[in-house]
């Protein structure tokens, strides 16, 4: 049984994306710990957020996306971590915002550390990455350096509107699931400027450029999704977003269903799922048309993607953004 779960599709693109990072990691642990925290409390901030900090999505789409584009990988180092660094930045300011003290098993900066250092370490990393970008992209034409700018920029804004709408949602469970899919929309804003910045670094080739920027939305709109659905599952994280967050895609969903939303409305209403009740719940949610219908719109998302992902003139990347969008249906 485990030798099967290890051969798993998505566990295996996981181990090359955290592949293409591992450098990235590097580069990014060196220059933070190169500069002058004199605060002693904020460098232990630091180095617990690098101690469970295992970001391989934003670099590793970024190296997959430069390398598709024609670029040689060792190349990319320094942008790929100027983006890996901004990601930083917002995952720390985000765990404030949801006010998650934990995360998969671990402290947060939040939760260990509280707000201040938090927002100030968040600063850090976004103000770090930033830097590093504009000089990792100094020696392109100003063109093209200040369209990347541009892109950051805009994407990051959309990002940030994604985060402040979904605020206002939280109080509310009876948000609408098209409402909801419409900021997961926004939210992959900031995989599509991962690919696109790549892109424009590695080519000038607009159909190229067009064609990764494209691939990146979707499949940051599918992985969003597919942690949708990975959180129903996961009782502790179900609790987390009932009591902080917005609920999960799916049980949105299927609370629209008027045969379903009594039952569902009961178990919410506990605050605090057991085990047992997430067993309710899930069987409840999965088993909703509704539900079914947004696994559809995922197939969907999937066939755009892979029609996007043939106008890529590098094959081994081809085969590898394939599985990617493939694997984001995998058990669903």
């Amino acid at each position: 049984m485990q030798e099967r779960k290890r051969q798993k599709p998505s566990l295996v693109l996981i181990k090359e994306l955290q592949e293409r990072s591992k450098q990235c990691h590097e580069f990014v642990r060196s220059s933070f710990r190169s500069e002058r925290i004199e605060h002693p409390e904020l460098r232990k901030a630091l180095e617990h957020y690098f101690s469970y900090w295992n970001d391989f999505t934003h670099p590793g789409l970024f190296s997959i996306a430069f390398e598709a584009s024609g670029g040689k990988p060792d190349k990319a180092l320094r942008p790929q971590a100027a983006i890996a660094m901004i990601a930083a930045g917002f995952d720390i300011h985000d765990d404030i915002i949801d006010k998650s003290a934990e995360k998969h098993d671990h402290q947060t900066v939040f939760g260990k550390f509280g707000p201040d250092l938090a927002l100030l370490l968040g600063n850090a990393f976004a103000i770090k990455g930033l830097t590093l970008l504009g000089q990792s992209i100094s020696n392109l034409p100003r063109g093209k350096a200040t369209q990347i700018l541009d892109i950051i920029k805009t994407c990051l804004f959309e990002v940030g509107n994604a985060h402040a709408i979904e605020l206002g949602m939280k109080s509310d469970a009876e948000t609408s699931t098209e409402r909801y899919l419409h900021v997961i929309h926004m939210k992959a804003a900031s995989i599509e400027a991962d690919m696109h910045v790549a892109a424009l670094i590695a080519t000038n080739e607009i159909k190229q450029i067009h064609t990764l920027t494209k691939i990146g939305r979707v499949l940051g709109t599918l992985a969003t999704l597919r942690e949708e659905f990975i959180d129903v599952f996961d009782t502790e994280e179900l609790n987390r977003r009932i009591q902080t967050e917005t609920l999960p895609v799916p049980v949105m969903s299927a609370l629209q269903e008027a045969r379903l939303h009594k039952k569902l409305k009961k178990l919410l209403e506990k605050g605090k799922l057991t085990s047992r009740d997430t067993e309710v719940l899930v069987n409840l949610v999965m088993k909703s048309k509704s539900v079914g219908k947004l696994k559809n719109k995922m197939r969907q998302l999937c066939s755009e993607a892979e029609l996007a992902i043939r106008c890529v003139e590098n094959d081994e990347c081809i085969t590898t953004l394939t599985k990617l969008v493939r694997s984001t249906l995998e058990d669903l």
